[in-house]
């Protein structure tokens, strides 16, 4: 918990700085691949993400150490030829895994928020699921368990094996030579987001672009087929909580109102997308038909607003910041009561985004919560060890948001509305 979220303290300005970098150059060529109000959604999505992870709320069926004890062949010590099994172990596990979650109806929930944005940027990579709370895959790391690879190079290992997968979320690189036969590339993760009937569940692999080519999964970016990127039933919120449990929720339903029980049972394990016959009809879901004219979602907004957004996922980053570099300051299990407050935030400022009125409410939730922690535990987290004005700023920053919330759904929303009419 301690390692990872310092890990992160460290990466996170990295992949900010990147997506700055990436913004700018946009903008100096004329081509922007990086709208504000879509960019925050993905950040905020890595935000909860990153919360999830460093909590430790998820758990595996059946460990990795278990899986060795049983069937190694060999015993390696974390030298560099366990850390290079270990790396190429890790990419076959995470092509299958991939894979599955795009081909298997229940798994594709947790991973639908990574493909939900309508753009391809560097802010999109961040848009990881917080809805796998159980590792099914362990068994997808029996090559390394084979060779007596310790767990701690699986666990240094696969952090690494996921920061290295951002670079690629770009549309600014074409193609990169000779590479792009042994590396995924921009031009191929394109091709994996893309909705376009000739892209679709192609290029899964994650470092080697092999898996693809070996598996019959491969497909080049053809100059004829621009991609269109999304998802095809478009998840049309900023909220990265709701995008999380979004498919959850229509299998639920749709296994609720089916009459027979063999499709309740099936709904879960058929191929992504499936729905009992005639659900299409009598409960329709929206659904791209034409992935070359469709609106994307969220392109009206104030620019205040859009303002607004930003300083709310600035704001959020400086809290989590705190929060990954002094866990062991603020102990168990105040950290949960701190993720906790993380998420309502995210959830809050995002609903405020979608210009639902239901987020003051949201907004009103989040500060008496924050008042909360502060009356009960006598500062922020201890906080005023290194700030002795905490209190005053964080209850200062509340009443400001609570503020500017109520002014948008009831001053700002209205005048939108009246500009649109």
């Amino acid at each position: 918990m301690e390692e990872y979220g310092k890990i992160l303290v460290f990466v996170m300005p990295v992949f900010l700085i990147l997506i700055i970098i990436e913004k700018t150059y946009g903008h100096y060529k004329g081509e922007n691949t990086s709208p504000n109000m879509d960019s925050v959604s993905s950040v905020s999505s890595g935000m909860v993400n990153s919360v999830k992870d460093v909590l430790g709320l998820s758990i595996t069926l059946i460990s990795y150490d278990w899986i060795v004890s049983k069937i190694a062949l060999f015993h390696l010590e974390a030298t560099t030829l366990a850390y290079l099994i270990g790396f190429i172990a890790i990419d076959f596990y995470g092509y299958w895994s991939h894979r599955f979650s795009h081909q298997i109806n229940f798994l594709w929930n947790k991973h639908a928020i990574h493909h939900s944005s309508e753009e391809f940027n560097l802010a999109c990579a961040l848009r990881q699921p917080i809805s796998s709370f159980v590792n099914l895959f362990t068994f997808l790391l029996i090559p390394a368990a084979l060779f007596g690879v310790p767990s701690k190079v699986i666990a240094v290992t696969l952090p690494i094996h996921l920061f290295l997968q951002f670079w690629y979320h770009t549309k600014h690189i074409k193609k990169i030579g000779f590479l792009e036969n042994i590396l995924v590339s921009p031009s191929h993760h394109r091709v994996h987001h893309a909705i376009n009937p000739e892209y679709m569940d192609k290029n899964h692999s994650q470092i080697f672009i092999i898996w693809d080519k070996l598996f019959g999964t491969f497909q080049e970016e053809l100059e004829t087929v621009p991609p269109v990127f999304g998802i095809t039933r478009p998840a049309q919120t900023w909220n990265p909580i709701r995008i999380n449990f979004q498919h959850l929720w229509l299998m639920i339903t749709d296994a609720w109102r089916a009459e027979n029980w063999k499709d309740k049972f099936a709904i879960w394990f058929k191929p992504t997308g499936w729905r009992p016959e005639n659900f299409e009809e009598k409960y329709p879901v929206h659904k791209i038909k034409n992935v070359y004219d469709f609106e994307k979602y969220g392109t009206q907004h104030s620019k205040k607003l859009m303002i607004w957004s930003m300083v709310q996922a600035i704001i959020t980053l400086l809290f989590i910041s705190y929060l990954y570099n002094s866990i062991a300051i603020i102990g168990l299990p105040n950290v949960f009561i701190y993720g906790a407050f993380i998420f309502v935030t995210v959830y809050s400022y995002t609903e405020l985004m979608d210009a639902r009125k239901i987020s003051i409410l949201w907004e009103i939730l989040r500060f008496a919560f924050g008042i909360a922690i502060i009356a009960y535990l006598g500062d922020w987290f201890s906080m005023n060890q290194l700030f002795p004005l905490a209190n005053y700023i964080i209850i200062g920053y509340l009443t400001l948001s609570l503020i500017a919330t109520i002014y948008f759904v009831s001053v700002n929303f209205e005048k939108e509305k009246v500009a649109l009419a």
